[in-house]
């Protein structure tokens, strides 16, 4: 809504946002990123969620009312916009601890030591691009700050990357500065954090973990680069705990998933990168956010048909509110994600499934009666549009949904087989999933292809010259 206000007050119409007393910190900083640190607000008291008609109608016509009205006839004050050091101005001088006390004081650090950014540290990951250092690779929401190459390099070497890591860090902020994904909700309630999960021959190239512990840090490559997606999110998107994070609970970052292309192959399956619409064999990142996960364990049978229950029953107790992602807010958007491991993707392929007849399983099988998803939407949620037959009359969700008249129907929580996203990753020997359970249109996955330069291989050589072998 501050962005509509502001869209609104350049065009020279009075506006007024009514924001939440605990989101009040949120929309002063959000004012910022938008270039009107002083758009009108009027608080509502307490959270309309939890109050009574009586209480919430007391609240309005005593505080917000008010706010409102001066809003809408008195003019905003005028706040001078903050200024911030260039992208070359050197910001601190100092040993190893000064200069990381520097950058926890001034929020510049996710409370881990970081690597000290000196120009010749950046410079050694700007020589793996041949992308200038000044161009701009998207303007991030919600501080509308420009996405750099240089400030790139700059995260990069404060995750702890190494440079050969850049052209990945690269294609990473440019699914971040992706429409589609939606970099501006990653500070909302649920606290969704980003999977990366890559693809390609880099994954051996670079020393990336595929195998046992996937998902485990301690491997530098994956854990670095999860690292860094964090640490842009703060220092160049804009996102600070307590001001525009907003997370209830919030999650830890993520380090980088990578798929077993190996199996992949063996099996006859296509890779994860395949399904987003790029070349067998290209280097991508695809990037979804995700608000929670569950490990399955023992995934026990012989065949494809003895194995489908787990699964698909582990994807229906990971999903209730964010199925308003498939009708009622971002129809469609939904993307649940499935980690299967490698024994497991064998056993299936084995048994005559392909990838896509495992996704068409899924829609079948993954399913809920219709009258509780009706409720999640309506009583969880308290959405508008919940009535699947409606719905459907209208034209706006497939048949699937309102097949019959019946509550009890089955009904599937994705529009169509192809919203499953699958990779096959982890431990080699274990028989498990794992269930991502995804934050729909606020975080809708997007992937992008990695560009190298074009002496990459002398450039890898030169770093394993340097630090040996990837792991």
């Amino acid at each position: 809504m501050l962005r509509a206000s502001a869209a609104a007050e350049a065009a020279g119409v009075a506006s007024s946002t009514l924001v939440c007393e605990s989101f009040m910190t949120l929309a002063k900083a959000a004012s910022v990123g938008l270039g009107m640190p002083n758009l009108p607000v009027a608080p509502v008291p307490g959270h309309p969620g939890l109050q009574s008609k009586e209480v919430l109608q007391r609240n309005i016509r005593e505080v917000t009312l008010e706010r409102v009205v001066d809003n809408l006839l008195k003019p905003p004050a005028v706040a001078a916009m903050g200024g911030e050091p260039g992208a070359r101005d050197v910001v601190c001088r100092g040993t190893f601890e000064e200069v990381n006390e520097y950058f926890l004081a001034h929020e510049l650090s996710d409370g881990l030591p970081i690597v000290p950014p000196t120009a010749g540290k950046v410079g050694a990951f700007l020589r793996h691009t041949e992308r200038h250092p000044d161009e701009v690779l998207g303007v991030l929401l919600p501080d509308s700050r420009a996405a750099t190459v240089w400030s790139v390099a700059v995260n990069g070497v404060m995750a702890g990357c190494r440079p050969e890591y850049m052209p990945v860090l690269i294609a990473l902020i440019e699914a971040m500065a992706d429409h589609d994904y939606g970099v501006e909700h990653s500070g909302n309630t649920p606290g969704g954090e980003t999977l990366i999960v890559l693809n390609g021959p880099i994954i051996r190239e670079l020393g990336f973990n595929y195998t046992q512990g996937v998902m485990r840090d301690g491997f530098q490559a994956n854990t670095s680069v999860g690292r860094f997606w964090r640490l842009y999110l703060r220092n160049v998107a804009g996102f600070l705990p307590h001001r525009n994070d907003k997370a209830t609970f919030g999650n830890t970052w993520r380090v980088v998933v990578a798929e077993n292309e190996e199996v992949l192959a063996n099996i006859g399956w296509p890779t994860m990168s395949v399904d987003m619409g790029f070349q067998p064999g290209s280097n991508t990142v695809t990037i979804g956010r995700y608000t929670g996960g569950n490990h399955i364990s023992s995934v026990s049978g012989a065949t494809p048909e003895a194995v489908l229950p787990y699964i698909a029953d582990a994807v229906i107790k990971q999903y209730s509110w964010q199925i308003m992602f498939t009708v009622g807010q971002g129809m469609g958007t939904l993307r649940p994600l499935i980690l299967l491991s490698p024994i497991l993707a064998e056993t299936i392929a084995g048994g005559g499934w392909s990838k896509q007849d495992l996704k068409q399983k899924l829609f079948d099988h993954a399913r809920m009666p219709a009258r509780v998803f009706e409720r999640y939407l309506r009583d969880w949620t308290q959405k508008p549009v919940w009535n699947l037959a409606d719905e459907h009359n209208a034209g706006r969700i497939p048949k699937v949904f309102h097949e019959s008249d019946n509550p009890e129907r089955m009904v599937p929580i994705v529009w169509k087989p192809d919203d499953y996203m699958i990779a096959v990753t982890g431990d080699l020997g274990r028989n498990s999933c794992y269930v991502f359970a995804h934050n729909g249109v606020l975080g809708y996955p997007v992937g992008k292809q990695i560009r190298l330069p074009d002496d990459w291989d002398s450039l890898l050589e030169g770093a394993k010259t340097k630090h040996g072998p990837a792991a």
